[in-house]
């Protein structure tokens, strides 16, 4: 197949781009790479584009010209303080440039199917493992801008009855990650040796998921027959605290981490839990996680020495 990624070069982008690649597919990489690396990917100079979403004209052109057979939309601002502290850079983005790809997917008749990454965070607080069903009710303006992209997503399937898959990423984790998220922060502050790390709040729990497991599930999802429109939960199906994960970090390092709180990242609304039921996506599309906590610390890890 002919693949389209959008933020191809990013944290995720880069853990599909070769799965999909290995399976024999012509994938393309659009990117502006505000966050990701054109090293993170191996594409021909040719099938990859740095242009911004938010330009109409060259999203019209690049889709046309490529003529894909699927688009994968990964491309976004999805680090939520920047978010909150630049609303309309991230509506812009997420809102006006999902509708950008979108508007040029319905002129090419060669997409058979458009996967859109969304967020658990277009969810409500809750503390019970959240189905696709769950009543939608995001807290921040990076949920609110995913769930606006859901509903353009909807709208271009009832009019061009294109296969349209929508995932809910819960928290990703894996290597090639360039915004400071809990486990990236971490390991910013253990990489030069320190073993006393600064950290927000401890307690809440989320369910964090490999970007390799992430990418078998989207690769296992592109290969269903008879998707319409449909929703799935992309997490791990396991809660941990930040506690727990420090501990991960402990084991692998066979060393005592000390943590202290710092109040300038402790966030004044926090869920405690966050959790996805993915009996969807496994029972949909057959797949089943490989990487758990302690296997992905322990390769994160690994490549402290090879960077």
């Amino acid at each position: 197949m002919k693949i389209l990624i959008t933020g191809g070069a990013g944290f995720i982008g880069s853990a599909i781009t070769p799965v999909l690649q290995k399976e024999g597919n012509d994938v393309y990489i659009l990117d502006n790479l505000s966050f990701g690396n054109r090293e993170f990917i191996d594409v021909a100079d040719d099938h990859f584009f740095m242009y911004d979403i938010r330009d109409a004209q060259k999203m019209n052109d690049i889709i046309t010209n490529v003529e894909p057979e699927v688009v994968i939309h990964l491309a976004a601002i999805h680090f939520i303080p920047y978010c909150n502290e630049h609303p309309y850079e991230a509506a812009d983005i997420n809102i006006r440039g999902t509708m950008n790809i979108l508007a040029a997917c319905k002129k090419v008749k060669s997409i058979k199917k458009v996967l859109f990454a969304s967020t658990a965070a277009v969810y409500p607080i809750s503390d019970i493992p959240v189905r696709e069903t769950h009543i939608l009710h995001p807290l921040d303006i990076y949920g609110l801008t995913k769930l606006t992209g859901e509903e353009l997503c909807k709208s271009f399937h009832m009019e061009t009855d294109v296969s349209t898959i929508v995932c809910r990423f819960f928290n990703a984790f894996g290597p090639n990650e360039t915004n400071p998220h809990l486990i990236p922060e971490i390991e910013k502050q253990l990489q030069n040796g320190n073993r006393t790390i600064f950290l927000g709040n401890l307690t809440p729990k989320r369910d964090f998921i490999h970007t390799y497991d992430m990418a078998n599930a989207i690769k296992l999802l592109l290969h269903v027959e008879g998707i319409r429109y449909d929703t799935f939960n992309l997490g791990r199906g396991i809660e941990y605290s930040v506690m727990e994960i420090v501990e991960a970090f402990e084991r692998q390092l066979n060393d005592k981490i000390y943590v202290k709180t710092d109040s300038t990242r402790v966030r004044k609304v926090e869920r405690m839990h966050l959790l996805a039921d993915v009996t969807k996506l496994k029972n949909t599309a057959g797949w089943l996680p490989e990487w758990g906590i302690d296997e992905g610390v322990k390769d994160l890890i690994e490549n402290w020495n090879n960077k």
